[in-house]
Parts: structure tokens; C-alpha cells; sequence
């Protein structure tokens, strides 16, 4: 089977998913969870991931499964993601604007591709590195923009800004478990972040809540964040951290256009100019195109694959067909085709 043409559309495509989860979670986490404690609305948030996470966990035949050697790892994403990203974005979104707040999500991508580039050294070419810079102008815009709105709207932004922060350190961590059960990753990372913030919730006397408020959270962080991390980390998977986070980088506006049809208005030039760099930024990331030769060389893992996609030519005694997981062996090969920094193309250049 010829290797495919296209090799980002399926990774492009799970990590728009997982931005318009996400993307509409923002706006509707400030309306349901308005009255409700920041450390309380994470741990509601991440009980709901944990109960999606347990509904798709897959058979270990499908699927690698989750090692003690992947657990330290796992408690960094809790922390960073589970635990400080909500409730650092809880409280900003108590105290700045909807659409503002949403939008300058955006900088979650910048965070997450200079990590994946000091981490995994993933190639930031002129184009990326154009759209990093627009993505930061166009943030740098929407603070200025909020400034004359007093100290309590600047440091909500600056809150907000800080679980960018939090979750590009979890997307980068969460690269190198992308090869895992999704459905694992998701119900252990959540379970530990929600009994953490309910603990400190606990501590912080921030218990209170009503019953619509609870149900509303949970359903919100079952498909904000447990579905959309599922399609995040299968989205990683296929194209590599830092595009997924770029790709991610959709989702603040479309919290903004749903925040902009429940009824926040107050736009003005600084903010639709920040927007309009940020959306650029975005278009110029998914629009790059890679290829060379390159040489894999001999590379022995385990992950869910096909025998379809030109890399995995190892036989069974039973040919299996479809998707399926076990330990095997990639030969060494040099080829040439059009390609991403998946889990097979993390080569140096």
C-alpha cells in the first residue's frame, strides 16, 4: 500500500474535534460554574473526564496499555493539567470577559510548540515560527485591549494566560503517552486531578454548589475535556505534538463565537485586530507542508497500528486485519514522502 498523500488530514481532523469540544466548554464553564468555587469547578470538571475516560477504554488487544514506568508522567499531566490548568482558568473566567478569555487561549499553541521544540526537538520552520509570533502579537493585543477595564480584568486575563501555561506543559508531557489506551490515560489523569482539587476545595471551604450546577459541570467536563483529550492524544498520535496544538488553537474561537451568542458583546478594533492576528497564525501552522528524504532507523515499540500505512511490514502467522497492538519491530528504511513528526518521523533535519 503506497504511503498516504496526506498524512495530516487524520491527525488535522481528531484535533479540530478536540478544539470544538473544548473550544465550547470555555464560555459554558462561566455560566454553569459562575457561583462555584475554582478548585470545586476543576474537580467537577475532571470527575466527568474520568467517567468518559472509563467508558472508552479500549480491550488490551487494541490498544498498549498503561505501565507503572508511565506513572510518573501521568501525576506532571495531573498537576499541570488537571489540577492547575482548570482552576487557574475557573477563576479567570470569574473575573475577564468571555470572549477575551477564550480567545486568548490561543497562546495554549505557542507554549505547546516552543515545549515540543525544546523537548522533542519537532522542527519549527518560518512559517511556524510566523505563526507563533502572530499568535502572540494577537495575545498581547487582547491583554492591552481589557487594560483600561481595572486590575481585576487585567489579572483574570493573566490567570487564564497561566493555564495556557499549565496545559502546554501537559500537551507536551502527554506526547510521549499518545501510543497508549486513550481511555487509560484519560480516567487515571482525571481521577488524580479531581480528587486533588477536591481535596484543596475541601481546604479552601469552596464545597458549596447547586445540584444544577454539579450535574452541568460533570456533563461539561465529560465531553470538554474527557472526549476532546481522547481525540487531543489520538490527534498527537498521528501528526506530533506541536501541530496538534496548533491545530488546538481553533478552539478559542470558537469559545468566542459561542461566548459572542449567549450575549457578551463589547468588541472593539484592539480586540478584533488581536483576533484577526491569532486566526492567521492558525490558518499559517495548518497550511505547512513537509517532505524529504529521510531514514528511519531500526525501532522497536508497542501502539495500536495497521499494516495499510507503509511503515508497519512485519508479518504474524495470522495476518491480522484492521487495528490491533503488540511489541514489534520497524526495519531500518529510507524513503521519501510527504510527512509529520508523528510517532515514526521524530528524525533530525
Amino acid at each position: 500500500m503506497p504511503i498516504k498523500k496526506f498524512p495530516a488530514a487524520r491527525g488535522a481532523f481528531l484535533a479540530l474535534l478536540a478544539a470544538v469540544l473544548f473550544g465550547a466548554s470555555t464560555p459554558l464553564v462561566q455560566r454553569v460554574g459562575f457561583h462555584v468555587g475554582a478548585w470545586m469547578t476543576a474537580s467537577l470538571l475532571y470527575a466527568g473526564a474520568a467517567i468518559m475516560g472509563l467508558l472508552l477504554r479500549s480491550p488490551a488487544t487494541k490498544e498498549a496499555s498503561l505501565q507503572r514506568r508511565h506513572w510518573p508522567r501521568l501525576l506532571l499531566m495531573a498537576l499541570f493539567g488537571a489540577v492547575l490548568g482548570p482552576a487557574a482558568l475557573a477563576w479567570g473566567l470569574q473575573h475577564a470577559s468571555g470572549t477575551v478569555a477564550s480567545l486568548l487561549l490561543t497562546l495554549e499553541a505557542v507554549f505547546t510548540i516552543l515545549l515540543s521544540f525544546l523537548l522533542y526537538r519537532e522542527q519549527i520552520s518560518r512559517r511556524v515560527g510566523l505563526a507563533i509570533v502572530l499568535l502572540t502579537v494577537g495575545g498581547i493585543l487582547l491583554v492591552f485591549d481589557r487594560a483600561e477595564n481595572g486590575t481585576v480584568q487585567v489579572l483574570g486575563l493573566v490567570t487564564v494566560l497561566g493555564a495556557t501555561l499549565a496545559w502546554g506543559l501537559d500537551n507536551t508531557l502527554s506526547r510521549a503517552l499518545a501510543d497508549i489506551d486513550p481511555g487509560q490515560v484519560i480516567f487515571s489523569k482525571a481521577t488524580v486531578g479531581a480528587v486533588c482539587s477536591l481535596l484543596i476545595a475541601a481546604i479552601a471551604d469552596q464545597m458549596t454548589l447547586s445540584l444544577a450546577s454539579g450535574i452541568g459541570l460533570l456533563l461539561i467536563g465529560a465531553l470538554g475535556y474527557g472526549l476532546s483529550l481522547r481525540f487531543y492524544l489520538l490527534a498527537q498520535r498521528a501528526f506530533g505534538a506541536a501541530r496538534t496544538g496548533s491545530m488546538f488553537a481553533a478552539a478559542p474561537f470558537i469559545g468566542a463565537a459561542i461566548a459572542f451568542g449567549l450575549g457578551e458583546r463589547g468588541n472593539s478594533p484592539l480586540l478584533v485586530t488581536g483576533a484577526v492576528a491569532m486566526l492567521a497564525g492558525v490558518v499559517l501552522h495548518i497550511a505547512e507542508q513537509h517532505e524529504h528524504e529521510h531514514t528511519h532507523e531500526m525501532l522497536e515499540h508497542e501502539h495500536a497500528h495497521t499494516h495499510d500505512d507503509g511503515h508497519h511490514k512485519h508479518t504474524h502467522e495470522s495476518m491480522q486485519v484492521g487495528i490491533h497492538s503488540h511489541p514489534h519491530i520497524h526495519e531500518t528504511c529510507t524513503h521519501r514522502h510527504p510527512h509529520v513528526p508523528d510517532r515514526h518521523h521524530g528524525h533530525s533535519h
